[in-house]
C-alpha cells in the first residue's frame, strides 16, 4: 500500500527496480484491473503478480525503471488518477541480448482505502515510439506511423 495517490507509481517503481511482483501487487485491490503494454488485460491482483513475476524471471530480472514525471489529478478526497512517465533500461531479448531504453507511461486510477492508504483500482501501461502518432495494422501486424509530412530529398535539376 501507498501513503499517497503518487506513492502508488513510486512504489511501483520500486517493487520494479527489486524484481519484486508481490510487492508490486500489493499496490492493487484485489479486483484490479491491469492493462499491459501490448494490451494484456488482467483482472485480479493475482493475475497481476504472476504475470509480473513471469516477466522479472523471463524478460525484467535486472531492469531498472526510472520515474521521469509524475502528475496526480485528485477526483475527490478518496480518488485520483496519476500519470507516471518512465524510462527502463536492461531488457532481455529473446536471444538474450540486452535491449536499448525504453519509455512509456503508466496510468492508475487510485482510491484511499479505510486505513487511509491509497491502492491502485486500475492501471495501463504504454509504451512511447518517438516521433509516431499511430499504428497502422498491415499484413505483418501493427507498424508504427506518423502523420506528418515526410521530407523528400532535393533532386538535382
Amino acid at each position: 500500500m501507498a501513503s499517497s495517490a503518487r506513492g502508488v507509481a513510486e512504489g511501483f517503481a520500486a517493487a520494479w527496480n527489486a524484481a519484486d511482483p508481490a510487492a508490486l501487487a500489493a499496490l492493487f485491490v484485489e479486483d484490479a484491473d491491469f492493462v499491459n503494454v501490448v494490451g494484456l488485460w488482467w483482472t485480479t491482483r493475482q493475475q497481476i503478480q504472476d504475470n509480473h513475476a513471469y516477466g522479472f524471471r523471463h524478460m525484467f530480472p535486472d531492469t531498472v525503471m526510472m520515474l521521469d514525471r509524475v502528475t496526480v489529478r485528485e477526483l475527490g478526497p478518496d480518488a485520483a488518477v496519476v500519470h507516471a512517465a518512465w524510462t527502463m533500461t536492461g531488457q532481455i531479448t529473446p536471444t538474450g541480448d540486452r535491449a536499448g531504453t525504453r519509455r512509456g507511461v503508466i496510468s492508475f486510477t487510485a482510491a484511499r482505502q479505510d486505513g487511509g492508504q491509497w491502492l491502485a483500482v486500475s492501471a495501463q501501461n504504454t509504451d512511447v515510439v518517438p516521433g509516431m502518432q499511430t499504428h497502422v495494422a498491415g499484413s505483418e501486424g501493427l507498424a508504427p506511423e506518423t502523420y506528418a509530412p515526410r521530407r523528400r530529398p532535393k533532386t538535382a535539376p
